[in-house]
């Protein structure tokens, strides 16, 4: 049985400075009134040119991100590859909106699927729709609204600029995911996805739709899905997550007076979220699975499932993902007994991924016993190294 107990495998990848390191940075984020301090000051500093791009690099973009270029991010992969865990590179750059910016968040996605091409240490690209899209058109093409001719050409250029994308992650033969973001734009993305599907998953799972399980009606779109994947004799690719915009959801539910799309607690989010891993497992002829999750319990249920469905562990349709610099001990032992892991490496110019980077700190806050679980795990390999000396 899997275990993720064992920090000599979880931190093998690591240097005594490097976990020393980190050690310091979970420590500092444990504090929220750090966390929100930094989060105050650290845009305001860099817009007035102080000097902290350095500091920035040299702790919290070095524990969570690869580089700040593609190149840079070659050192991770390698280091990564050694131990049999995967890189998912990601460009983080958000809210690009004119026409010459989004044309070059384009090129640079197809950038991340030429360089994963035909490198084992790369399995997947990804890339999220409004980075390449107007997010208020996204939000009236998911409503019941009229699209005007104007919007309609708009839409199709949107579809066309994912297709490129596709269609390179098609020819170079690596599947690519297609992030989940805010509910109200969700049903226009997930729209794409599935017409990306039914071009380039016809033979092998190449495009993934995200479903973020944390919303109460996502396990019905899953059972949904796989009556779609059988009418149209496709592989359904499915990144399985629990979701990232929570409190957006809720306070925008609460203000505009409709009902939460959010689970009501956290137990109905984990139990939609392990059952739609069985509903996959049981009917995985037609699925392809990456199970996007930093939960231990999930993880290790995932791999009972895969055993009892017989699904073998190195089976490239089952993957599981976690973040660069947070758990660790979840993607080194599944690593080490041989299952199919990857880690979501994000990279880009230091100022352009300081919201990603925020946000990373933010969930080591709130989330419930992250940073006390890394800080504890971090301790006993501490620990177990000095004993070895």
């Amino acid at each position: 049985m899997t275990s993720f107990e064992n920090t000599e495998i979880a931190f093998k990848s690591k240097s005594d400075s490097q976990l020393k390191k980190a050690y310091w940075l979970f420590k500092i984020i444990s504090f929220p009134t750090i966390v929100k301090i930094g989060k105050l000051l650290t845009p305001i500093a860099l817009k007035l040119h102080l000097p902290i791009k350095g500091l920035i690099k040299s702790t919290i973009f070095s524990q969570f991100c690869g580089g700040e270029s593609i190149n840079e991010c070659s050192k991770t992969i390698e280091n990564l590859g050694k131990f049999g865990v995967g890189t998912i590179l990601d460009y983080s750059v958000e809210g690009q909106e004119s026409l010459e910016e989004v044309e070059n968040t384009v090129q640079e996605i197809i950038k991340t699927i030429e360089r994963g091409a035909n490198d084992p240490n790369i399995p997947f690209a990804v890339f999220k729709v409004t980075g390449v899209a107007s997010f208020s058109l996204l939000e009236k093409a998911s409503s019941s609204i009229t699209l005007t001719q104007d919007e309609l050409k708009e839409f199709e250029e949107i579809e066309h600029r994912v297709e490129r994308i596709c269609q390179r992650a098609f020819d170079c033969n690596l599947p690519v995911f297609i992030d989940a973001e805010e509910s109200w734009i969700q049903q226009a993305i997930d729209d794409i996805a599935f017409k990306m599907m039914c071009k380039f998953n016809q033979e092998r799972a190449i495009v993934y739709n995200t479903i973020q399980m944390y919303r109460w009606d996502r396990f019905e779109f899953l059972k949904g899905c796989l009556l779609e994947a059988k009418n149209h004799q496709i592989i359904y690719g499915v990144k399985l997550v629990r979701g990232a915009y929570m409190e957006k959801e809720r306070n925008r539910a609460e203000k505009l007076g409709y009902k939460s799309p959010i689970q009501a607690t956290k137990e109905d989010t984990d139990n939609d979220f392990n059952s739609a891993l069985e509903f996959i497992c049981e009917n995985h002829e037609f699925f392809a699975l990456c199970a996007g999750t930093h939960n231990e319990k999930s993880s290790l249920l995932l791999t009972e499932l895969m055993e009892n469905n017989n699904i073998s562990s190195t089976n490239n349709r089952f993957y599981f993902a976690q973040l660069l610099g947070m758990s660790d001990h979840i993607s080194f032992n599944l690593s080490n007994a041989k299952f199919n892991v990857a880690k979501y490496v994000p990279y880009g110019p230091v100022k352009e991924v300081l919201p990603y980077l925020l946000r990373r700190a933010d969930e080591n806050t709130s989330v419930a016993g992250q940073t006390g679980r890394e800080l504890s795990l971090i301790q006993s390999e501490k620990k177990r190294r000095s004993s070895t000396k």
